[in-house]
C-alpha cells in the first residue's frame, strides 16, 4: 500500500479496500495501520477472552465477547471511526451485525503493544468514553499494569499483574492476572 496521505480524510470504504491481511483503524477520518500482534499479546488475549467467555456462558443473558479482528463502528452510520479492540463485550444484540458492532460496546479491553501505546492510552480512551463505552481496560504487559476506567462512575483504578481485577459492569466477575501466563 502506498504511504498514507496525512491530509486526506479516509472512510470505512478505504478500510475495506486494504489488501487481505492488512489491518488498520480509522479515527476521525485518519487511518492508523496496525502491526501484527506478538505471541505474548496473543497469549494474554486468549486467556482474558476465555475467562470472560466462560463467565458469560455460565451467567447466561444477552452479552457476548468478541476478539480482534472484530469491527466496531463506534457511532451508528459513522463512516470515519472504525476500531478493532482486542476484546469487546457487547450486551445489546441490536448492535451486532455480520460486519461487527454498530455503536459502543459495553466493555473494551486493549492490550498495549509498543506501536499502540499512544493510541490505547490517549486516542482510544477519549473515543471510547465519548462513544458510550461503559468500561475500558488497558492491559500493559511491559509496565506490569492494568488500568481500569469505569466511565459510568468516572472512576479509574490501577492494578498489577499480581492482582485480581474486578469487572465493574458485573458484580461477580474478577480476573486474577497472576494466573495469566505472560
Amino acid at each position: 500500500m502506498p504511504l498514507l496521505q496525512q491530509n486526506k480524510e479516509y472512510t470505512i470504504d478505504d478500510i475495506y479496500a486494504l489488501p487481505d491481511g492488512q489491518r488498520a483503524e480509522l479515527i476521525d477520518g485518519r487511518m492508523y495501520m496496525m502491526a501484527p500482534p506478538t505471541r505474548k499479546h496473543q497469549r494474554i488475549l486468549l486467556s482474558l477472552s476465555r475467562r470472560i467467555a466462560d463467565y458469560l456462558e455460565k451467567k447466561g443473558g444477552s452479552c457476548e465477547v468478541d476478539i480482534a479482528p472484530f469491527a466496531v463502528f463506534l457511532n451508528e452510520d459513522d463512516k470515519k471511526n472504525y476500531v478493532e479492540p482486542d476484546i469487546s463485550v457487547i450486551c445489546d444484540a441490536n448492535k451486532l451485525t455480520d460486519k461487527g458492532c454498530t455503536g459502543a460496546p459495553d466493555w473494551t479491553i486493549e492490550i498495549v503493544s509498543p506501536g499502540s501505546r499512544r493510541m490505547d492510552y490517549y486516542t482510544k480512551l477519549f473515543k471510547y468514553r465519548s462513544a458510550g463505552v461503559r468500561e475500558y481496560w488497558i492491559v500493559d504487559p511491559e509496565k506490569n499494569r492494568i488500568t481500569v476506567y469505569s466511565f459510568e462512575s468516572d472512576d479509574t483504578a490501577e492494578y498489577t499483574f499480581s492482582e485480581a481485577v474486578k469487572a465493574g459492569i458485573y458484580n461477580d466477575l474478577e480476573i486474577d492476572f497472576s494466573s495469566i501466563d505472560v
